[in-house]
Formats: C-alpha cells, structure tokens, sequence
C-alpha cells in the first residue's frame, strides 16, 4: 500500500491555483494574502510559500514590497504555450493512442463526457475538465519527462482555454474537434490524431492571438 502524505503547503497550492485558473482571482492587482490566509483558515506563512510555487509555475508574479499579483494574459504567453504544445502534444497523443490499454481508452471517454456535462452547467470548471481530457489522450504514452512537461502547458494553458471560449459558437466547434481526435485516436490512427490535435491546438492559438490583440 502506497501512503500519500500531502502538506499544506501543497493543498494551498491546489486551493490557490483553482481560483486563479476559475478567474475568482483578478490579474493585475495585488493577491490579498490576509484576507485569503483568514478566509483558508491558514497563517500567511504557508500561503505565502504556496504563491512562491504557483510563481514558479508562471501563473503568479511578485513585485518588491508590493506581493503577488496573478499574470495577466498576454498574446506573447499564448503564443509560447500554445507553440510548445504543438509541437509536443500531437505525437505524445498519438503514441499514446498506439500504447492505451482499455482503462485508458474508457477514461479518454469519460473525461469528454464529463466535459459535456460541464457545458451544460453554464460552463463551470470546463477549463479543467478540457485539460483532464487533453491529459486523459497523452498520459497514456507512458512518457514521464514529456506528461510533466505537458502537464504545466496545461495548467498554462487552462486560463485561455476560458478566453477562447468566450465567443458564441466556439465551444460548438471545439466539440466537435474533440469528437474527431478521440474517434481516431480509440482507433489508434497515429498519422489522423498528429493532424487532428495539431490542427486543434493551432486554431485556439490563432484564436487568442486575434482576441488578446483586440482587448
């Protein structure tokens, strides 16, 4: 038996990231670390080492004498994640979909259920559910290095996958994308879910670029 002992620092870490990724917490002014530590029931000493973490993972930023203040998006972050991401996650997913066995292959299809069901509940938490099903199709690949690596894309990436989404319509053509690359990757066709996904990732960048340049 395996134990998993989780600190609190590592809880906050979650806590915190949630909020950041759901837009509870507003980019461009200052993380109110004592009315957030009272409202977690924690000291600020924790907390403080949870937001150094979430800094190290590029959502939050820290300014001398001033604290922590969520990043705000940017077309150039869009850019860089999203290049990244086509460039990794189209073959890790297609390699993934050669080496799934069937749990995988029944969890790839409950995450894209799960994701509908989001939908349907005026959108609450689809940016994670979008990432679980992104994840649900490389995990399988059985490459630590590159999941770890896709893995912090995705949380990156969580924020704007909200932004793109925003437009009415877009959430009807995402589906349907992501119906496609689930259809060829249950099939193991390696070469049409590399196309797929790329294609995927590439029209949300291109998406956000036309969004973000616009505000």
């Amino acid at each position: 038996m395996t134990i998993i002992v989780r600190t609190l620092s590592d809880q906050l870490v979650d806590l915190v990231r949630d909020r950041i990724l759901s837009g509870q917490v507003l980019a461009d002014q200052p993380i109110r670390q004592d009315a957030l530590a009272g409202e977690l029931g924690v000291s600020k000493i924790p907390l403080r080492e949870a937001l150094a973490r979430l800094e190290q993972e590029g959502l939050v930023h820290s300014l001398a004498n001033r604290g922590f203040f969520v990043r705000p998006l940017s077309a150039g972050e869009a850019t860089e994640v999203y290049e990244l991401r086509v460039k990794l996650e189209p073959e890790t997913m297609a390699l993934a979909a050669e080496r799934a066995n069937e749990a995988d292959r029944v969890h790839a299809r409950a995450m894209l259920d799960t994701m509908y069901e989001a939908q349907g509940e005026a959108g609450d938490g689809v940016g994670a559910y979008n990432r679980a099903f992104h994840r649900a199709l490389y995990a399988p690949s059985r490459q630590p290095v590159t999941i770890n690596i896709l893995d912090r894309l995705q949380v990156l990436s969580e924020r704007y996958v909200r932004k793109h989404l925003e437009p009415l319509g877009r959430d009807e053509r995402a589906n349907q994308e992501h119906r496609d690359l689930i259809a060829a990757w249950l099939l193991r066709d390696g070469p049409t879910v590399t196309a797929l996904a790329r294609a995927h990732n590439q029209k949300t960048l291109d998406d956000l670029r036309q969004q973000l340049v616009q505000r």
